[in-house]
């Protein structure tokens, strides 16, 4: 009896990037129960993604890499990620679709951006998409950027900081303190002191009460994220 030879199917396989375990787990189920993707490692910062492509020999397809990460954030590790792996698709993922948050993910490489409370529909269709040569944004994100492309006085504004700049600017934002930040990038305190003067300089502000405020304003930061962070920030060590 002639029985047809079924076509192999195309396996995607997926980093997932997620600071927010219970995040990171949700999507990994969903995903297991599609048969043309897989996904081989599950992280929690933008550090561990760089470090898993270089030191495995099994790269992926596709990542699926979460904005907002403590250290240097999904930007920073899309930037880098794509500088030696051009081939990878890098789909951003973001519970803030305002702001400059879409932008920069875009900006740095990204194939696609999705608001990260979207159905695993969403998550799905993003995927296929870039993963066959083309780009996706979320509906919600997609009019955000029509009604303030770039938006581009935010851009403006953060643009006058040097990328790590930003990436401290971003950790202040966080609660981070001067020595943790110190520790974490392997600086001085004084150096992290300089960073952190000249930021408050180009922004024209003077705290990091100010600094987070106007990162939630101009969507660097999640506000409710932000927020918690307001009544103790403190940069001294």
């Amino acid at each position: 009896m002639f029985s047809p030879t079924l076509p192999a199917l195309n396996i995607i396989s997926i980093l997932l990037v997620d600071d927010h375990s219970l995040v990171r787990a949700g999507i990994a189920r969903m995903l297991a129960d599609e048969a043309d993707m897989q996904v081989i490692a599950e992280l929690s910062t933008g550090e561990q993604a760089i470090d898993f492509v270089r030191s495995t020999e099994c790269i992926p397809d596709l990542v699926l890499m979460n904005a907002r990460m403590p250290g240097m954030g999904g930007v920073e590790a899309t930037r880098a990620l794509l500088e030696t792996y051009p081939d990878i698709k890098v789909v951003a993922m973001s519970s803030v679709v305002s702001g400059i948050i879409p932008s920069q993910m875009l900006r740095a490489g990204a194939q696609a951006f999705k608001f990260k409370n979207k159905e695993i529909v969403d998550i799905l269709k993003a995927n296929r998409m870039v993963c066959a040569g083309q780009h996706y944004v979320s509906q919600d994100a997609a009019t955000h950027l029509a009604l303030d492309p770039f938006n581009k006085e935010a851009q403006a504004l953060f643009e006058k900081l040097s990328r790590r700049e930003m990436q401290i600017a971003q950790m202040l934002t966080d609660g981070k303190k001067v020595s943790q930040i110190s520790h974490y990038l392997e600086l001085s305190p004084k150096t992290v002191y300089s960073y952190r003067y000249r930021i408050f300089e180009k922004l024209g502000i003077y705290s990091d009460l100010e600094l987070t405020i106007l990162a939630i304003k101009h969507g660097l930061t999640e506000d409710s994220q932000g927020l918690k962070h307001l009544p103790q920030i403190n940069a001294a060590g």
